[in-house]
């Protein structure tokens, strides 16, 4: 996949229709999974960091709310990061 055709975050809108690809690392296993669908909604989440932080120190996730293909159209909500790959469908 090159990185042309990859989309950044903030050009998402509701209604276009992607692919996601994430890769998961546990240990030294490492798999990807990847959801096609449409996109619902993009949002920018606080996170409540599970460590003592200043009030003042705020941390943020971004998502994506797709609406997956296929007969039953579930909505599935996809946490991004930096290895995260998302492209037109």
């Amino acid at each position: 996949m090159s990185t042309a055709t990859l989309l950044p975050f903030e050009q998402l809108k509701p209604g276009d229709h992607v692919r996601i690809t994430q890769r998961l690392k546990v240990g030294l296993k490492v798999w990807t999974t990847t959801v096609t669908g449409t996109v619902e909604r993009t949002e920018r989440r606080r996170e409540g960091l599970h460590v003592k932080r200043s009030f003042d120190d705020k941390a943020f996730a971004d998502l994506v709310v797709l609406r997956k293909d296929g007969p039953a159209a579930e909505e599935t909500t996809v946490t991004l990061d930096e290895y995260t790959q998302i492209e037109h469908a």
